[in-house]
């Protein structure tokens, strides 16, 4: 089973690919992120997104997918994040990949046991439950990562 995570944003969008098998042992295959130019106009970024992800997904073949639901703040990207968020969910019906959401607090409580925890401590169980050394760069990367693992546990 491969599960490919997504942190949403316009100018950064997190991918994380994990395999398990029966839900054993969880190993990370690639992470990073999709990234689009700001000097572009809007419309034009979001395509951007849908053919990066269109290609991350033709290369890695997901069977499902764990998308980080958004939760609305009074913040000037908020919408262009929605925008994207919207974009990503179109792209994975399109290629009929089931998408789990999950808002930030059950991905930390699913990972650590607490709906509060900080960024480093979900690194940390990140870290563990894949058997990584070093933490995966960027930030958005490792998010990925950890919306991803919330999909395997909670599947």
């Amino acid at each position: 089973m491969r599960m490919l995570g997504i942190d949403p944003g316009l100018a950064r969008v997190g991918y994380g690919l994990i395999e398990t098998e029966r839900g054993r042992r969880h190993r990370m295959l690639d992470c990073g992120i999709l990234r689009t130019d700001p000097g572009r106009p809007e419309a034009e970024r979001l395509v951007e997104i849908a053919g990066d992800l269109r290609r991350l997904i033709r290369a890695w073949r997901p069977d499902q997918a764990s998308v980080e639901k958004f939760f609305f703040y009074r913040s000037s990207t908020t919408i262009s994040v929605v925008q994207a968020r919207g974009v990503v969910m179109m792209t994975l019906a399109r290629f009929h990949i089931p998408a789990l959401e999950y808002p930030p607090m059950q991905i930390k409580q699913a990972l650590t046991g607490d709906g509060h925890a900080d960024k480093q401590q979900v690194l940390t169980a990140v870290m563990r439950d894949l058997e990584l050394e070093d933490p995966p760069r960027p930030d958005d990367a490792a998010d990925a990562l950890a919306v991803a693992l919330t999909g395997l546990l909670r599947r």
